[in-house]
């Protein structure tokens, strides 16, 4: 039986920042906090086109709120295979109220909860925690199981499955990780459509990795039909909703900035995909960074206008991190362009909305 222990700290750390900074890291506002005396008389003036949608999306907001609730229900320690999602800070926040990330469901022990990512994990995961009688939470976005159950769905049919994805990506290995060995070909370009070699061409269906380009995917898809005319399609669109609104919301911007920055980690897919569409809409300069400390503020010299975008897995902390270092080197003058409004919810699992069973 699991007894709760009790939690490190289940309260946010910049829920008592003003304006919703985060105080625990001091280093990005010194410059914002010198005193009026020591800033320069005048600032050159910069808009900053703030996209919108930007940051959590549903599932994001879901899988970090069952590691929160699985720790204010069972207390810390709480297992986490692979980063929750890909973004640090919310990592590192998380591991301060007690939550232990690890690579493989052999580093946690068995009386201990273990959640698992919200990108997904191979069927075998979860089947190995059953076999160890674990406890183990399901964090997997909704829209990656969507895909997880058209696969199963296609497979069932007698159809071999091609999925447009990233190789290594947790999301495409969890996701080829939910039928036996060489039912799913990977392809990640256009290029790789003309090598496949395939059981059958006339019984194919192709799914995608929920965080690519929508551009790029298009054009791998169209050289799928090609060549296969016959290819099973999705029901519905495999790239999330989250991932089209915000590759939406930098297409918007692009033509009246001059620069663009994304606030999103190096290994977020959805993050990567907003800097190359924003490249391919025109933007020049187009920085991934992952606090306003990377900033790169040579590159933005004679800038007069700049985007900023977040990634799904982004914070909105770390927004205002980028506007406060902007408004301690330029008179900024702050501008939001919304493209579409979000009203996405998912609940947490069962497991975690039932009280904790009492020793």
């Amino acid at each position: 039986m699991l007894r709760r222990r009790p939690a490190r700290n289940v309260r946010h750390p910049e829920a008592d920042a003003p304006a919703g900074l985060d105080l625990s890291h001091r280093s990005e506002y010194l410059w914002a906090a010198q005193d009026e005396e020591s800033r320069p008389m005048t600032m050159p003036p910069l808009t900053l086109y703030l996209a919108a949608p930007r940051g959590f999306c549903a599932g994001v907001d879901r899988a970090i709120k069952i590691v929160e609730m699985a720790l204010e229900k069972w207390g810390a320690p709480v297992y986490v295979r692979h980063e929750i999602v890909h973004n640090k800070f919310v990592v590192d926040r998380l591991r301060d109220m007690g939550a232990v990330f690890v690579e493989e469901l052999d580093e946690a022990p068995t009386d201990r909860p273990v959640i698992f990512s919200a990108h997904g994990v191979p069927k075998a995961i979860p089947a190995e925690a059953e076999r160890r009688n674990m406890v183990y939470v399901d964090a997997t976005c909704p829209l990656v199981s969507k895909v997880h159950l058209e696969a199963e769905r296609h497979h069932e049919n007698g159809l071999q499955m091609i999925m447009i994805g990233h190789a290594g990506h947790p999301e495409t290995v969890g996701t080829m990780g939910q039928l036996p060995e060489g039912e799913v070909l990977l392809v990640e370009t256009v290029e790789d459509v003309a090598g496949l070699e395939v059981r059958d061409p006339e019984r194919l269906a192709y799914i995608t990795q929920t965080t690519l380009s929508i551009d790029d995917t298009a054009a791998i898809v169209a050289a799928l039909r090609e060549r296969f005319p016959a290819i099973a399609i999705p029901r519905k669109e495999d790239i999330c909703y989250a991932t089209t609104n915000r590759q939406g919301a930098v297409k918007a911007i692009a033509g009246r900035i001059d620069a663009l920055l994304v606030i999103g980690a190096p290994n977020s897919s959805n993050s990567k995909r907003l800097v190359e569409v924003g490249r391919a809409a025109g933007c020049r300069v187009a920085q991934l960074v992952q606090r306003a400390t990377d900033i790169d503020w040579e590159a933005l010299q004679g800038a007069t206008a700049v985007g900023v975008a977040a990634g799904a897995s982004a914070p909105e902390v770390l927004v205002d991190e980028v506007i406060a270092a902007f408004r301690a080197r330029f008179d900024t003058t702050v501008e939001a362009v919304e493209t579409v409004k979000e009203r996405v919810e998912f609940k947490v699992p069962r497991i975690l909305r039932e009280p904790a069973e009492t020793p």
